[in-house]
């Protein structure tokens, strides 16, 4: 079991958490959000109250406050990338900050196996050698891990229910300058869309996996993580190419540990040796140095 803890970016940190809720900046403003997790004390009152905006949760329906003139989306940068943000009505930003850690593994693994490809493809010419990893991003939202695989070398296939999401997710793509990188967007049921991939006979070299506890497809179909998940590794496993270089799950608000993510990965995945990390995800606080869980993880790799 791991904890995997970033401090945040040049773009995002999280500054104090306590009393319910979490105290964050985004780009230049700071944003004040519900965190069931945080049931702790503020450590400085001060920093709370120059926030921009605030998600109040009672009262009627939920919603932002404004506390500041703020626009209606803003730019944040991550490395060479960019992504933006808005103040969505699920009090989300577009951006899961926490997840600069297996942005990184993703980047250093296809990275690492695109040179080597390369490397095979240049001292064997062909015409159809290809030293570009395919990726299949199921659940993509709005596209953060699509975009940082494809930045550093991979065909990615970004599948995503929502339209609002996937539209998203191509806004961050022009505004990244990655237009011209091998990217399929497809709107569709994750579960049908891998079925679909396995009667075509199409390979993923590495596949990220992002599901929500509940959800619905864009014709009905219905989620749910633990009737859903163990079927949709299964069809996974079915597409992953005969030398993969990853699988990587995120699962957010579900009443599991890592440790069920690692044992249903095993169930279709340890005939492939390799190796499986697994844990927590977690925000350290810029003032407290406390942290704060903020999902699990599992990701083979080999």
């Amino acid at each position: 079991m791991q904890i995997l803890t970033t401090k945040g970016w040049d773009g995002y940190e999280l500054v104090d958490s306590g009393d319910g809720m979490r105290l964050e900046r985004f780009g230049k403003y700071l944003l004040v959000r519900p965190d069931p997790e945080a049931i702790w004390k503020k450590q400085n009152e001060e920093e709370w109250a120059k926030a921009d905006a605030v998600f109040v949760e009672e009262g009627g329906k939920p919603h932002w406050e404004h506390r500041s003139e703020m626009p209606a989306s803003w730019l944040v940068k991550y490395n060479a990338l960019t992504f933006q943000a808005r103040l969505s009505p699920f009090k989300h930003t577009g951006i899961f900050p926490e997840q600069v850690v297996n942005w990184e593994f993703l980047a250093g693994v296809i990275a690492s196996e695109a040179k080597q490809s390369h490397e095979i493809a240049a001292s064997t010419p062909s015409p159809r050698n290809d030293s570009s990893p395919n990726i299949l991003n199921l659940f993509g939202y709005t596209g953060a891990a699509t975009l940082v695989c494809a930045a550093v070398g991979a065909k990615v296939t970004h599948v995503d229910a929502s339209k609002p999401a996937t539209s998203w997710a191509r806004e961050n793509q022009k505004l990244s300058g990655l237009e011209e990188k091998p990217i399929r967007w497809i709107m569709d049921d994750a579960t049908k869309f891998v079925a679909r991939e396995i009667r075509r006979g199409v390979k993923y070299d590495g596949i990220i996996m992002d599901p929500p506890v509940y959800g619905h497809g864009p014709g009905g179909e219905v989620w749910d993580f633990h009737r859903s998940f163990p079927e949709l590794v299964s069809l996974c496993r079915q597409v992953l190419s005969p030398h993969p270089i990853f699988f990587l799950v995120n699962a957010y608000a579900i009443s599991s540990s890592a440790i069920m993510l690692k044992n249903v990965l095993s169930d279709y995945l340890l005939d492939l040796g390799g190796e499986c990390e697994y844990g927590e995800i977690a925000l350290e606080e810029k003032i407290g140095k406390r942290l704060l869980s903020t999902g699990i993880f599992a990701r083979w790799s080999w």
